[in-house]
């Protein structure tokens, strides 16, 4: 098994959000145990065990220092990035196989871009509900902006969608772990991603928080922004077709651009998300 640390959703090294990279070849996926005691030896927020299923198809089981989730979006960028750059692929399009579903990968010469599964809405929350969601964040309503409210939704993994109005909200923001642990569990998501939308320099701003999961704080997310292209798309404030820009990870020191994109088609929406990665570290399991 070759190990590997890649830095995605950036250009710089020790900048953006690290993942673990466990490339197996073809060979099968270790024991479960093994995988989740690896993944928190590592102690990045998500390793990525990569399986070659076929010439241009693969599988991806995702683990967190706690547990197994479906899909992660920096591990699979960072995942591609370094079996382009180790030279196990080339250029193109690929299969690969989540517990999230089949997503299709695109593999450029300094980027890739990821489908995400198909976006669905999940609950909305009370005035009183959301006042609770806030506050566990030292924040109140006040700090709620005209015309948005919290939603959940998913491109994968469910998360709360937490709108505030500035930048200096976003920045004021500070989590109570127990509490926001706490919701996340009683709503059945996997953490909070806080956003200021229609900044100046970006389709948004965001933080995002999955304590549940043994993730404070994450410098970059590629399902959460995923979700929250869809959210934006559903009330009008990113357009079809057009390329978005997220910048993420900017309280940790770990500033990170996520691109995505949602096209329209019969039956449905797409939504991608893409960046670039480094590569930082590699070695052997002994």
């Amino acid at each position: 098994m070759k190990l590997y640390v890649a830095d995605a959703f950036t250009t710089r090294r020790f900048s953006g959000n690290q993942a673990g990279v466990a490339l197996l070849g073809g060979d099968p996926f270790p024991e479960e145990g093994l995988m989740r005691a690896l993944a928190g030896e590592l102690k990045h927020s998500e390793t990525a065990f990569v399986r070659q299923t076929g010439e241009r198809a693969f599988h991806i089981r995702y683990f967190t220092p706690a547990e197994e989730v479906d899909l992660c979006g920096h591990a699979t960028i960072a995942s591609f990035t370094v079996l382009r750059d180790t030279g196990a692929i080339g250029p193109g399009d690929y299969a690969l196989h989540t517990r999230s579903g089949d997503l299709t990968i695109q593999v450029g010469a300094d980027s890739v871009w990821m489908d995400m599964a198909p976006p669905t809405d999940g609950r909305g929350f009370s005035e009183k509900e959301q006042a609770e969601l806030y506050a566990a964040y030292g924040l109140s309503l006040a700090d709620r902006p005209d015309g948005l409210e919290a939603q959940a939704v998913s491109t994968g993994l469910l998360d709360i969608l937490l709108p505030v109005k500035d930048l200096d909200a976003l920045e004021r923001a500070v989590q109570n772990e127990g509490e926001v642990t706490r919701l996340s569990e009683h709503y059945g998501v996997v953490g909070v991603h806080m956003f200021c939308a229609g900044t100046a320099d970006a389709t948004a701003h965001c933080r995002n928080f999955a304590p549940l999961y043994a993730i404070p704080e994450e410098a970059a997310t590629g399902t959460s922004n995923g979700a929250l292209t869809y959210y934006l798309f559903r009330r009008g404030l990113v357009a079809a077709g057009a390329d978005n820009r997220f910048v993420q990870g900017e309280k940790m020191g770990k500033p990170s651009e996520i691109l995505s994109r949602l096209t329209e088609a019969e039956g449905g929406v797409k939504v991608q998300v893409g960046g670039r990665a480094v590569l930082t570290l590699r070695c052997e399991l002994l």
